[in-house]
């Protein structure tokens, strides 16, 4: 679980970037830039078909993968899960006539999550954590708390030290074969950046 340093830390993180961008920034999700969120945004939508699907969005930020999502998939039904509540009032605001998304507030290692098809966490797992089991304990409760499957993304690489980390992807898809027999792997489409799909038979 998070410590409170370590969700304090990434509170303080975005507070800043949003003095400096403005919340309703891209960059104040820690986003590079749009095309970087893009990329990993093309790589989680193909986890399945998602029509007529309820599907979870565990660290939603502005909620900016409901968009790309529904115009794949129109009839998903999208659910943002966010704990910073300046970037949860973002994506109510901008999705407030939008059928088929709504958004939550808390933290997804502490709470109980609605009952779904599909987890994604997108960039939500790449934060420092003191607890250096804590990465195999998201992805766990994650993959738990889905009815058909989890996709997720991860850092391979950081310039620097910081709030972010990296991993390895064959430690982490290694992990995730010990929860479930069909684990595919992606590191083809980014140098610093991998996807994982977990999915229930």
């Amino acid at each position: 679980m998070r410590s409170f340093i370590d969700s304090a830390s990434i509170f303080i993180y975005h507070r800043k970037a949003m003095a400096k961008h403005g919340k309703d920034s891209n960059r104040a999700l820690g986003w590079r830039d749009p095309k970087s969120q893009l990329i990993r945004f093309k790589e989680l939508a193909q986890i399945a078909d998602l029509n007529n699907c309820t599907l979870l969005d565990a660290g939603c930020g502005h909620g900016d993968l409901s968009v790309y999502l529904q115009r794949i998939y129109p009839s998903m039904i999208y659910m943002g899960w966010e704990q910073i509540p300046e970037l949860l009032e973002v994506a109510i605001d901008r999705f407030k006539e939008r059928a088929n998304i709504s958004f939550l507030q808390g933290d997804f290692m502490h709470d109980e999550l609605p009952a779904c098809d599909y987890v994604i966490a997108c960039g939500s797992l790449n934060y420092y954590n003191h607890d250096t089991q804590f990465i195999f304990k998201a992805i766990k409760k994650l993959y738990e708390s889905s009815g058909k499957g989890l996709g997720f993304n991860l850092l391979s690489k950081i310039s620097g030290k910081g709030l972010l980390v990296a991993y390895d992807p064959k430690v982490i898809s290694d992990y995730c074969r010990t929860l479930c027999n069909n684990v595919v792997l992606k590191t083809d489409y980014s140098d610093e950046d991998f996807t994982v799909f977990m999915y229930k038979d």
